[in-house]
């Protein structure tokens, strides 16, 4: 087993996670490691947080972190054999640019976020299956918070594609393999 990352792209309920945790190679690992970013803010989050909790095996040992992604990922159990599922970096932006800890951060103070996290990839030894959303392929958004966001999401999924071993891109459930 060699350590591997794997960016899993995709649009908002094209089976993004479902692929992450299952692509029938779970049973080679040592260890599973779910590493979620998702906060349940109120009900209709709360249901789809289950939903996503009752969908993993067991095996599945689950930490959870909106804010710190970096320090998270680095307490993870990091053999060779193991692999870590970050779900996802979506929710993790979203996270930080509404305030981490009652803190709003600044772009500089998100973009050294972004940089914690890919030396902390680079650092892992096991294997890593990040999610994360491709939503530059609409409109631009009419408000400045959404600009903002999608230029961030674009911006981390373009360092998180330069370090992946393999790329994934999700539609209507299928997997397409881009890098």
């Amino acid at each position: 087993m060699t350590h591997s990352l794997q960016l899993i792209l995709g649009g908002a309920r094209s089976g993004k996670s479902g692929y992450a945790i299952t692509q029938g190679d779970e049973s080679s690992f040592s260890s599973l490691h779910f590493l979620a970013t998702a906060s349940a803010g109120d009900e209709e989050m709360k249901q789809r947080i289950e939903r996503h909790q009752a969908e993993r095996d067991p095996r599945w040992k689950l930490a959870e972190e909106p804010y710190h992604l970096a320090a998270a990922l680095a307490k993870l159990d990091a053999e060779e054999k193991n692999l870590a599922v970050v779900d996802c970096a979506t929710l993790w932006i979203s996270n930080l640019l509404c305030g981490m800890g009652g803190k709003v951060l600044t772009a500089p103070e998100i973009e050294k976020e972004f940089e914690k996290l890919i030396q902390s990839l680079k650092q892992y030894k096991g294997s890593i299956r990040i999610v994360s959303n491709e939503v530059g392929l609409g409109i631009v958004p009419d408000n400045p918070l959404a600009r903002r966001f999608q230029d961030l999401q674009g911006e981390l999924n373009k360092s998180l594609a330069v370090i992946a071993t393999q790329v994934i891109f999700m539609t209507a459930g299928l997997p397409r393999k881009i890098k």
